[in-house]
């Protein structure tokens, strides 16, 4: 075991998953990231949790320093055609931004039949609405990228749900609805343009929207591993006639790991072993890698004692 794989493996016991930043108003913990809000801003910590099937499953060394990596560089190279809330990035797990009225929608652009997609198609035919051709396989490519969005659940499980559904909901009007979609398809053609060149097929993706201003712009994380599906193209391409899975660089390895042992969500999770947790650091690194262009260098220690130091920076303590 030498260079990386030794990192990650002398940092599975400095891993991030709870903060407590005294001092930064009421604390929102989300899957993945915990927000706090103070002086008009939020504050985004990314921790290290592992959520699948809606559960938080280990935590993975480096998974918030990757994930924040990832969507700090695509906020910036997108930051010209859709707005967004960045503001700055103070640490590796830390981004500061506009405190948006977040819509409470997931929006899900889908340009190949994968995941919940194809359950719906093969259920119904229609996903969130959309009716799809007959004949579609898994891992079809789809005529053009669509649009599926979901609900964004408090408890349980997010469901599908449609463009007249949202607009009836009086959650969203018709001009933000209508301008969240324009931007995520112009999103997602960006994303699969860089895929494109970098060897890489982005499936699909999913994008949080707010207000700001009453204006719509782009929220959270964008383009990260844990919101889209990323397949190697070349295997794609060679898998594509036999029905088989392509070689994927986002969570679903971690998914499928956990079905082959009986968990789909429900019930006790199996053991995890610290092979396994090192095995998905190292997938979160070379696919990161992978999808910005450059090997991505991680900040090694304490990531708990850091964010200390960064929360009395920031309170001038």
């Amino acid at each position: 075991m030498v260079g990386r794989e030794k990192m990650v493996q002398d940092h599975l016991t400095l891993t991030i998953a709870q903060t407590e930043l005294k001092g930064f108003g009421t604390k929102h913990q989300g899957k993945v990231r915990d927000s706090y809000s103070r002086n008009g801003v939020r504050y985004l910590v990314a921790t290290d949790r592992l959520s699948c099937f809606d559960r938080i499953i280990t935590t993975i060394p480096f998974k918030g320093q990757i994930l924040t990596s990832i969507a700090h560089h695509n906020l910036l190279l997108c930051g010209d055609m859709v707005p967004n809330h960045l503001i700055d990035l103070p640490d590796p797990n830390v981004m500061v931004v506009k405190e948006a009225q977040v819509l409470p929608f997931e929006v899900v652009v889908r340009g190949y039949l994968a995941g919940g997609g194809w359950r719906s198609y093969q259920a119904s035919g229609v996903v969130s609405g959309v009716k799809l051709p007959p004949g579609l396989t898994e891992f079809s490519k789809l005529p053009e990228p669509v649009i599926t969005p979901s609900t964004k659940a408090t408890v349980g499980h997010d469901e599908p749900i449609s463009d007249d559904e949202i607009v009836a909901s009086g959650k969203v009007n018709r001009r933000h609805w209508e301008c969240t979609k324009e931007y995520a398809l112009a999103l997602f053609k960006l994303g699969t343009e860089i895929a494109n060149e970098r060897g890489l097929i982005l499936a699909d993706t999913k994008y949080e929207f707010g207000l700001y201003q009453d204006e719509v712009i782009l929220v959270d994380e964008v383009h990260t591993i844990d919101c889209s599906r990323y397949w190697k193209k070349e295997s794609y391409e060679q898998l594509r006639s036999t029905g088989e899975a392509p070689e994927m660089l986002d969570k679903e390895v971690a998914r499928r790991w956990l079905v082959a042992r009986g968990f789909e969500g429900e019930g006790e999770l199996p053991d995890i072993p610290d092979e396994w947790r090192i095995e998905v650091g190292m997938q979160y690194l070379k696919s990161a890698d992978m999808i910005l262009g450059y090997e991505v260098q991680p900040v090694e220690g304490d990531p708990g004692r850091r964010l200390e130091e960064f929360s009395a920076r920031v309170l001038g303590v």
